[in-house]
């Protein structure tokens, strides 16, 4: 099976959704056992049956404790960051701030993984990773390991909160099995889950591709998907006896553990922080200028809790609705749960507690005839059946009516679909704007060959400014940097499709741009002396189109962040050289000046800084020329200056310099020049 998007419609799915679902209620009702294990089809013929899984089930967690995570987090949801060794995936691409996820079930997972029973067996499937694709991995667990290996396909599910750890395993291995080539992606299945982590969480999926491998049932009614969205201080008080109402057995199920009054203030609570956090969004969504928005907002407490994947809702009617937009998904959670005014509160939260149990039975008879409706067009939501044109969308109208759903909710739905349409319109346009920024970046590359010709180097030729064609030149810059600011900004406020930020065309075009044009722009802001009034360039001056494509190209390929700062070169050097000429003495620099050097070697060597840099009237050969005889006739950069430059200066060459002459400087391409006497002698 590919993903649930795909094969949601096909009979051997919902075999597969079957025996999920039954294995998911025996764990619910096994909450010592840390999983439970079904190998379906339970035959290990060699080669095994086609298609096979091995279905992990997690048991939710009935103690109050691991849902309020008041030992955990201070946050009044309970939530807390996520390990960046564990989820390295979960985390924005600029400045790569962390996902944020509920601390309790976090830690219920931690448990798991680090149980003992899921480590019994050998890995083999570590060892035969790492010689067919000579990465490395981090150990598995052994029992997925054994999966693996057998060629079963993964499947991670759950019952209640069993469902969100589920959702934290799927996610674990996926991010395990990225480093490498392997199709064997893990499936996720969930019934009844509560949400578990905010919008970073979400996004990182959708920027993965990952979102299609996440499916989650949710009965209409069913209370703990919502109970998230409310603040743990207003529901601890009853939250320990619903839970214990709710792990009762079935044939044991009785509202006599729990007070009418009880169940209905629980109910009323989430219900209502459902409505503020849902207005808020549809409020922002709909470009709401009203000034209380922002007065309502610094006083409530919002949950920062969001859906994820794709969701089910399963109508008492047997009809299912399927919907994958995030958005859409929150904001049926809460009109969904809304109340006819014939409705007493007591039977609606009775309700919604029922249906919590209720999936084994009405998934099960979902299933004999699937009927599934899907919302992906939601900006032809119908406001009513006489605007329903296509047959799709009558049968669509027909269900939410019958669902009681209400106008306001359909127009929320429609403005959703506008936002999505408008990120993939934004998506066109930028790549249009494309071709304009291949062809400046054109120019600019021609631009740098005319001054390694002129013997002064791209950097300080454009410093000097003293052609015409500098000056065309930084035309291009200001025009590269409008195009690129736009597309920055996009990316910050969301406004272009989820798994844009994982196409590699861009990420490389984004890294030859930096390359390229952040030395102009360091030598713009120096030329200008902006460090004068606002600093340092690095510290107060770059700007975040530099600062993003950097984190982009660090994400993509796994590195520390801050640790491809090639293109900010000529900062260093510019603050060197101010630090030098103030009177800073050698011994306060020392550390810096030999990083720099350390960094000039590795990045020339790996084709990332140009040779030009040891030209002999270059800013960094300039300043390099004032430190101490000592440190020169021992620093290693002296293989790609000009023999002619070291001998004025009664610096030996480097022994292997005639080696590196060919990603050096040719020998006679420097005018001859008088040693220079810097502070340092």
């Amino acid at each position: 099976m590919g993903n649930w998007n795909r094969d949601l419609r096909e009979s051997s799915t919902w075999e597969l959704l079957r025996r999920c679902c039954s294995l998911s209620m025996a764990a619910h009702q096994s909450p010592d056992a840390p999983f439970l294990l079904d190998w379906f089809p339970s035959s290990f013929s060699s080669p095994p049956p086609s298609p096979a899984y091995a279905i992990f089930a997690f048991p939710g967690s009935w103690s109050a404790a691991d849902w309020l995570s008041e030992q955990v987090s201070d946050d009044p949801f309970g939530s807390c960051e996520v390990d960046g060794d564990l989820f390295p995936s979960l985390m924005t691409v600029f400045r790569s701030v962390p996902a944020v996820v509920h601390a309790g079930f976090l830690r219920c997972f931690r448990r798991i993984l680090q149980d003992s029973a899921l480590r019994a067996e050998a890995s083999i499937l570590f060892s035969c990773f790492a010689s067919v694709h000579q990465v490395k991995l981090r150990p598995f667990p052994g029992k997925v390991d054994r999966a693996l290996n057998c060629k079963r396909q993964i499947v991670f599910t759950g019952h209640s909160s069993g469902g969100a750890i589920s959702a934290l395993a799927a996610i674990w291995l996926l991010d395990s099995l990225k480093l490498h080539d392997s199709q064997d992606f893990p499936l996720c299945v969930t019934f009844g889950s509560p949400l578990v982590g905010n919008d970073v969480f979400t996004n990182s999926l959708l920027r993965e591709g990952w979102s299609c491998y996440f499916l989650n049932f949710v009965m209409n009614f069913d209370i703990v998907p919502r109970i998230l969205l409310a603040p743990f201080r207003s529901i601890k008080k009853d939250l320990q006896a619903i839970l214990h109402l709710l792990f009762s057995k079935w044939s044991c199920f009785s509202l006599s553990f729990v007070e009418n009054s009880q169940l209905a203030t629980f109910f009323a609570t989430i219900l209502k922080n459902s409505q503020d956090i849902t207005t808020k969004r549809a409020c922002m969504l709909m470009r709401c200028t009203n000034p209380l928005l922002q007065t309502f907002t610094s006083f409530t407490q919002l949950s920062p809790y969001r859906p994820f994947g794709a969701y089910v809702f399963c109508t008492m009617g047997g009809s299912l609705l399927m919907v994958t937009n995030s958005e859409a998904v929150l904001q049926l959670l809460f009109h969904f749960l809304q109340m006819d005014y014939e409705q007493k509160v007591e039977e609606v939260a009775d309700r919604s507690l029922n249906e919590h149990l209720l999936y084994e039975a009405e998934v099960q008879k979902s299933f004999k005839i699937p009927d599934i409706v899907h919302l992906d067009n939601l900006q032809a939501v119908p406001l009513s059946l006489r605007n329903a044109f296509s047959k799709e969308m009558q049968l669509l109208g027909i269900l939410f009516r019958d669902l009681g759903l209400s106008a306001d909710a359909r127009l929320r739905l429609c403005a959703i679909g506008e936002q999505e349409n408008q990120r993939e319109r934004n998506q066109v346009t930028v790549d249009e704007t494309r071709s304009k920024i291949e062809d400046a970046m054109k120019f600019l590359k021609e631009y740098q060959e005319k001054c390694k010709n002129r013997g002064l180097g791209y950097y300080d030729t454009f410093k000097l400014q003293k052609h015409y064609d500098d000056f065309d030149a930084n035309v291009k810059r200001i025009e590269l940097a409008g195009l690129w600011d736009q597309i920055v900004e996009m990316l910050k406020r969301c406004e272009l499709p989820g798994k844009f930020e994982s196409r590699k065309e861009w990420v490389e075009l984004g890294t030859s741009y930096r390359r390229l044009v952040e030395p102009l722009d360091i030598a713009n802001y120096y030329r200008h002396a902006k460090n004068e009034d606002t600093g340092p360039y690095l510290l107060k001056g770059r700007p975040s189109r530099y600062t993003y494509t950097q984190s982009w190209l660090e994400y993509i390929h796994r590195m520390d962040m801050g640790s491809c700062p090639d293109s900010c070169f000529w900062a260093n050097v510019e603050e060197l050289c101010i630090d030098t000429n103030n009177g800073k003495l050698y011994f306060e620099l020392k550390d810096r000046i030999t990083e720099l050097e350390k960094q000039a070697e590795a990045w020339h060597s790996q084709g990332l800084l140009s040779g030009d840099v040891f030209l002999g009237e270059s800013t960094f050969l300039k300043w390099w020329k004032t430190l101490p005889q000592e440190h020169r006739s021992k620093s290693h950069i002296r293989r790609y200056i000009d023999a002619k430059v070291l001998k004025r200066l009664d610096v030996p060459p480097f022994d292997d310099a005639r080696k590196g002459a060919s990603v050096g400087v040719r020998s006679g391409e420097l005018p001859v020049e008088t040693p220079v006497k810097g502070p340092y002698g």
